[in-house]
């Protein structure tokens, strides 16, 4: 009769500990954080550079870890899944970068197309690819107001689902949908009317 919790047979990797676990083991031994951050730095990283550039990014994501091992005692062990969570910490660090922000939406404007961006395909640009789409895709962000920009972007370049993005917002699911609905609204005007969900030729 099998033994639970025994551990795996010999040659069968084991699953990795979930997010909510790391953070209830990290309460009595703080070096079990530190798997959280070898999980989603660089995730981190790679949204935080689109929003405000390299330069500030590794400090940012710094920060961002920073705060959330200041704050593991408050995380609900429910939620297995710490992402939303960090992404809502890195979004909330961004706004106090907001003028960098700006700034770099501003420089985007008018850089020359050099090529794709790396990463996931663009959600705001239809029509266009993400090179050719970059200086008017910095334009239309530019003029969006923060709280729509911070949603458009968590799902867009952090590749959140709606529910994630109303946890790491702390906001309704329907605030969320609301507020990504007027953001691709104002976006794809900038684009001349082009549905931000496609890419052409």
């Amino acid at each position: 009769m099998p033994v639970t919790g025994a551990p795996a047979a010999p040659g069968v990797p084991s699953a990795p500990p979930r997010d909510a676990d790391l953070v209830r083991r990290s309460l009595d031994d703080p070096e079990e954080f530190a798997a959280l951050f070898d999980r989603y730095s660089a995730m981190i990283y790679r949204y935080v550079s689109r929003r405000l550039g390299p330069g500030p990014a590794e400090d940012l994501v710094g920060e961002t870890f920073l705060a959330a091992f200041s704050r593991r005692h408050r995380y609900d062990l429910a939620q297995p899944d710490a992402r939303p969570w960090l992404f809502g910490i890195a979004t909330k660090l961004i706004a106090r970068h907001h003028r960098g922000e700006a700034a770099r939406y501003r420089a985007l404007r008018r850089s020359p197309v050099d090529g794709p961006v790396e990463g996931p395909a663009e959600r705001v640009a239809d029509g266009v690819t993400a090179s050719a789409a970059r200086p008017l895709l910095a334009e239309a962000l530019a003029g969006l107001p923060r709280r729509d920009r911070d949603v458009l972007l968590l799902v867009a370049w952090g590749d959140l689902a709606y529910e994630e993005v109303a946890r790491a917002l702390g906001i309704p699911v329907g605030t969320v949908r609301s507020r990504l609905s007027r953001a691709r609204r104002k976006v794809r005007a900038r684009l001349g009317g082009a549905n931000p969900m496609h890419e052409e030729e």
